[in-house]
Order: structure tokens, then sequence, then C-alpha cells
């Protein structure tokens, strides 16, 4: 099909249903099967994996990733296109369509989702979970940052993005990129840009470029971070007020359990100056960091 069936057949459609692209849903359907097709090879999946798809549209993508993998979940908070994707994916056993907000709230994803995901790697011997999806631009973070944090624990995600958006990910310290997510990211996972997307490759178009981001968590990455969620909440604080120096960060994010002292003394076995800001150290010097103020923290009875 080429790329002008393919926006004939979703206008077409949508048409027919009395319906038009919901601006505040963020949709923006690929039509570009080229590059639909590097989104999918960068998955690569096959019949052991769990595919986690955010945003079903029209089912498109959905069957594609389910004539490759073991099962599909695929979740779309329109109800309108939700009808249209339920009948497209009727014919597909291995495909399971929840009409929700994938998101329970900006931290954490939905109950109902993380359930479906598991009950599925229950039937499939020595199952993986994988993220393959055109994301909504307005869920894109959360969604990639909290799957870091739920169980189980993602084996890839590769999703469409604002290209904005995938170079604060993948931004080196020091640089106007570089921030909380970047290191969170990071910190853990391999991520790279597989293909930048102009807008034509989207219907409708949106006004930005787009990404086709590959992440790929790293266990040896991962073992560094002692307490995930100390680090994940300390880590945003810190970037909270970018222009404040570090001593004053830290001071900020960790008010209820250190003293100034406490801080001086963390900064200076880190061998930090306090005159530096948040986005100047890099990776390991972040990690260090919020650790050793995580360990100067007493601990309280049990």
């Amino acid at each position: 099909m080429s790329e002008r069936q393919t926006l004939s057949f979703l206008s077409k459609t949508l048409q027919r249903a009395g319906l038009q692209p919901k601006t505040k849903y963020g949709q923006n359907f690929l039509i570009d099967l080229n590059l639909l097709d590097i989104l999918v090879q960068g998955a690569d999946l096959g019949p052991t994996d769990v595919v986690l798809e955010i945003g079903t549209g029209m089912g498109s993508l959905t069957k594609t990733l389910a004539t490759r993998a073991g099962h599909v979940i695929t979740v779309e908070v329109d109800r309108d296109l939700q009808a249209i994707a339920a009948r497209e994916l009727a014919s597909f056993s291995n495909v399971k369509l929840l009409c929700c907000d994938a998101l329970r709230n900006k931290n954490h994803l939905r109950v109902e989702v993380l359930d479906a995901v598991r009950e599925a790697m229950a039937r499939i011997p020595s199952a993986k979970f994988k993220l393959a999806a055109n994301l909504p631009y307005n869920v894109a973070t959360p969604i990639i940052s909290n799957l870091l944090n739920e169980k189980p624990l993602v084996e890839r995600m590769v999703v469409t993005i604002q290209k904005e958006l995938g170079e604060r990910i993948i931004a080196p310290a020091s640089c106007k990129d570089y921030s909380a997510l970047s290191i969170w990211m990071q910190s853990q996972c391999d991520c790279e840009i597989l293909r930048i997307l102009p807008p034509s490759a989207f219907w409708p178009r949106p006004k930005v470029d787009s990404a086709i981001l590959r992440i790929i968590p790293n266990e040896a990455k991962r073992a560094r971070i002692v307490d995930l969620e100390f680090f994940h909440t300390r880590l945003r604080a810190m970037f909270l007020h970018r222009r404040k120096f570090l001593r004053s960060q830290l001071v900020s994010a960790l008010q209820e359990e250190l003293t100034k002292e406490q801080v001086d003394q963390v900064l200076a076995e880190q061998q930090l100056v306090a005159n530096l800001r948040a986005e100047q150290l890099s990776i390991e010097q972040m990690i260090g960091l919020l650790e050793a103020c995580r360990k100067k923290i007493p601990q309280k009875p049990a």
C-alpha cells in the first residue's frame, strides 16, 4: 500500500464514521510505511514477546505487531477510534484492546494496563515485555520514564516521539537539552535515535519533526542505582530551578532529610564545588552524589 493509499484509507475511514483526528488526544497517524517498518524492526519482535502499544489509532501498527509478537496489548483512549480498531482487529486472537487512558497519573501507568501485560506474559514461557508505539506527544514523557519504575521491567522500547524530546533524552551533560529526564533515562538505558521523521510522515501533519527512539534497559547501569524511587524523586527536584547552584539545589531537594552542614559534607566527600549547577554533573557524578546523600539520611526505626 502506497503512502497516498494509506492516507486515503485513514481519511475515508474517519469520514465514513463522521470523525476527524482529535488534537486533544495527540492524534497524528504515521502514514509512511517505510518508517513504520523501521519502528517494527527496531522492536526486534518474536513469538515470546508481549508488546504494549499506546495509541491504537485504527489498528494499522497493531496488525503488524500481532503478526510478529506472541501477544499485543493495545490501548486507545478515544472510544470512537477504539470502535473502529475493534473491527479492524477482530480476526487477531493474540490482541487485547483496552479503551482507557494508559496513565493512572503522571507517575504511574494504569493498573489495568500492566495487569493485562502480566496476564499475557504468564501464558508465554520466557516471555519478554516490550513497548512499540507511535506515542501521542502529550503522554510520551510519562509513558517512557514511568515504565522504568514498573514491574515487569520493559525489555526494550521503540517509539515515535517529538524530535525535541528524543534529543533531550540522549543529551550530554552541560548542554541546554540536558535535564533530569536525560539522566534518568541514560543512567539506566542505552538510548538511540534511529530516524528523524518529517511532519509529512504523519496525518494530520504535526508542526514539529519527530523521531523513532530505541531505548534498551541495561542491567549493569541500573545496578549502580541502589534506590530507584529515591533517585528519581530527588533527581527531578535537582532540576526544578536550573539556575540555582548545586548546594542550593541539594539543600532544597533534601530540606526535610539533611541539614546544610550534612549537604556540605556530602559535596566535600564527592569533591564537588558548591557553585556548580546540576546540569554540569555527569551521570556518574549525579548517581554518586544522590547515593551519598541517601546514605547520610538517618534511617527510620522499623
